[in-house]
């Protein structure tokens, strides 16, 4: 299926491994062009240089993307070199793992801005020039932790709620500026060197056990099966898609609705 994405300009935070360096892959092979940015440089030149690899263009730049000016810095090079922005796909995101009293304030600001500041700022810096050009796509991944009561970090699942609740508000906003705003909730995804690597790494035979309890499907996600969704939103075929949440998780969440 052609999804109309050939010569498009998209923009990833948090680009350079797991859900994001997939995401860029996935809209390279659409024939997207893409500026990547994360905080590890060596790790985003690898990805940037895997995604040269196909065809398209790539503009790679180290950002701290809890930082506005660096965030505004990224999107106004990206305008620039790329010609155009056509999609922002917001997937940076992170947590400190620690309680309520555990963690210090300076902790909870990092993942605040993390989890949700840097998907705002980016927002703000994008959205004047799908403006300009009449129309695009943002596309916040959040996670399914955001709905659970009993699992995950409170930090990272309260700011990732937020960052949803955020994106179908703001949804509303750009209706008639022809820009769709849509959040996936990925589940569990496993991919080397993430969180559930080491976590499995850790302690096997624990993780075992848990998978067989909380994975229906017998397994974890790939970050390619969250990187097809994000693909697909951001395409016309999804041009009535809009403000919603959706969730990649193999059935994974309990939520009903």
């Amino acid at each position: 299926m052609d999804l109309g994405l050939a010569g498009k300009t998209v923009l990833v935070t948090g680009g350079s491994r797991g859900i994001g360096r997939a995401i860029a892959h996935a809209f390279a092979n659409e024939g997207a062009n893409l500026a990547l940015c994360a905080r590890g440089e060596e790790r985003l030149r690898e990805t940037a240089a895997e995604v040269r690899a196909t065809g398209v263009k790539v503009i790679a730049m180290s950002t701290d993307v809890t930082k506005p000016e660096e965030v505004e810095r990224f999107v106004r090079t990206a305008a620039e070199e790329l010609g155009r922005i056509d999609v922002l796909v917001n997937n940076a995101g992170g947590a400190h793992r620690k309680g309520l009293f555990d963690a210090t304030d300076a902790e909870w600001r990092d993942s605040v801005n993390l989890c949700f500041f840097s998907a705002m700022y980016a927002s703000r810096a994008v959205i004047p020039y799908l403006r300009q050009q009449g129309g695009g796509a943002i596309i916040n991944v959040s996670s399914i932790y955001a709905n659970e009561r009993g699992e995950g970090y409170i930090d990272y699942n309260a700011f990732k709620a937020a960052l949803a609740v955020f994106g179908s508000r703001l949804a509303k906003d750009l209706v008639k500026d022809n820009i769709r705003v849509n959040s996936i909730m990925p589940g569990s995804i496993l991919f080397p060197g993430g969180g559930w690597q080491r976590r499995i790494d850790a302690n096997p035979e624990a993780l075992a056990k848990w998978a067989e309890h909380e994975l229906p499907a017998g397994r974890f996600g790939r970050p390619e099966e969250v990187a097809d969704v994000a693909v697909f939103l951001a395409s016309n075929r999804a041009s009535w898609v809009n403000g919603e949440v959706i969730r990649v998780d193999g059935l994974q969440s309990r939520w009903v609705f």
